[in-house]
């Protein structure tokens, strides 16, 4: 009796366990995502263009980024001066999906800083991950019109 017993144990832990899936359509939780996940088109926003020029802010306000979202991010340089942008603690905090420069998409697994050296534009798309208060800097800036505060909640 107790073979039979365990055999018939055995073969139930062996049966596939059911999923109850949520038909549900509600999006009470905020953006709903597809089959792509965090890639899904309802999950990704656009944060203002960053501006590298000699004697011009970086950006005009900070940016406040929600952890788990895609964000596309702009950074266009004038030419007027050699210029980057470095933080390696913002790219460390941020899953970076490709970098667009002039129609060639660049899959990194990781950045820490972008330079400049003539006019053009890059563009990064990324999740953020890791919260917490973070910069981008043109290197040897001190003044606070040379950055942009990140902030990932």
């Amino acid at each position: 009796m107790t073979k039979r017993l365990m055999l018939a144990a055995a073969l139930a832990l062996m049966l596939p366990a059911g999923a109850i899936a949520d038909d549900d359509d509600d999006k009470a939780g905020g953006a709903e995502l597809g089959l792509a996940g965090l890639l899904s088109a309802g999950n990704r926003e656009k944060l203002p263009k960053l501006t590298l020029s000699a004697g011009e802010p970086v950006s005009k306000e900070a940016l406040r980024l929600k952890s788990g979202t895609y964000y596309t991010l702009t950074i266009e340089a004038d030419g007027s001066q050699e210029l980057a942008l470095e933080g390696a603690g913002f790219f460390r905090a941020i899953w970076v999906n490709e970098v667009v420069i002039e129609g060639i998409e660049i899959r990194p697994l990781g950045l820490d800083s972008l330079e400049f050296d003539e006019a053009g534009e890059a563009e990064v798309s990324f999740i953020a991950i890791k919260p917490g208060r973070y910069h981008l800097k043109v290197p040897g800036s001190t003044g606070e019109t040379q950055q942009v505060s990140i902030t990932i909640e």
